[in-house]
């Protein structure tokens, strides 16, 4: 276990929470959708399935609540059990030709103006071929796990987390006409700001950030590895999006 576990019940024997993927054939996640991000950086090089259980209130990614935990995971350490294979971005931000930063994450890349800053200027290119100028509080470059996060509310479709599919929604554009894009998965973005003497963040699945300056390019492409998470026995995922987005009535939520 990570040693912030390890202090809560007085278990000496811990290893760094970086350590952890390397040495075990599962993880379990205690929390919400938060923890398990956290816990997705630094676990997808190691191929290892993670049981994920919602201690939060949300929960899209945790299925799995406490009262259920136990049982499953019996199953589990049997054997008894299916997995997903959730994508992941790289994103690298470029600074005069040199990496100013480099991260992968699981839901979301988002690029946003800083709080008194005015609209930011975006250039977007995919496969080195340009595809337009966002004037913009920013723009969300989302997985199809992240599809139901930050990019929602922002006005972006629901992709399903099967598809080879990423979606780029813009946050607030000046231009009306400016809508979510959905592009195929192996596609390579990069995106320049283009306006100076501005306060500009990069934010990697709402955890991490770094700032951007004018001339910064940042490039964001699918990653080799994948997130395994195991699935929830009995439950799938229009019954999770029925439960979390409080679709049609109560009695939809007993339908398989």
């Amino acid at each position: 276990m990570d040693k912030g576990t390890a202090r809560i019940i007085d278990q000496e024997s811990a290893f760094q929470r970086k350590d952890i993927p390397a040495r075990v054939d599962l993880i379990v996640v205690l929390g919400g959708d938060g923890t398990l991000l956290s816990v997705a950086r630094i676990a997808h090089p190691f191929n290892v399935p993670i049981l994920a259980v919602n201690l939060g209130s949300l929960g899209f990614l945790t299925e799995i609540v406490l009262s259920e935990l136990y049982a499953i995971l019996e199953k589990v350490l049997d054997g008894q059990f299916e997995y997903e294979s959730r994508m992941l971005l790289n994103a690298c931000l470029w600074r005069d030709n040199e990496k100013a930063g480099d991260y992968h994450v699981l839901n979301d890349v988002v690029i946003n103006k800083g709080v008194l800053a005015r609209i930011v200027n975006l250039e977007v290119r995919v496969n080195n071929q340009y595809m337009t100028s966002y004037r913009a509080d920013g723009l969300i470059i989302a997985t199809p796990t992240g599809s139901t996060a930050y990019s929602l509310s922002a006005g972006g479709p629901i992709i399903h987390p099967s598809m080879n599919a990423l979606v780029l929604s813009p946050i607030c554009p000046f231009t009306l006409t400016n809508r979510s894009i959905v592009i195929p998965d192996q596609s390579l973005i990069q995106v320049e700001l283009a306006t100076e003497n501005e306060n500009v963040r990069v934010t990697l699945d709402g955890q991490e950030g770094c700032d951007m300056v004018q001339g910064d390019v940042l490039e964001v492409k699918k990653t080799q590895t994948t997130l395994k998470l195991i699935q929830a026995p009995g439950k799938n995922y229009y019954q999770i999006l029925r439960k979390k987005l409080h679709w049609g009535s109560n009695a939809d939520d007993n339908k398989s």
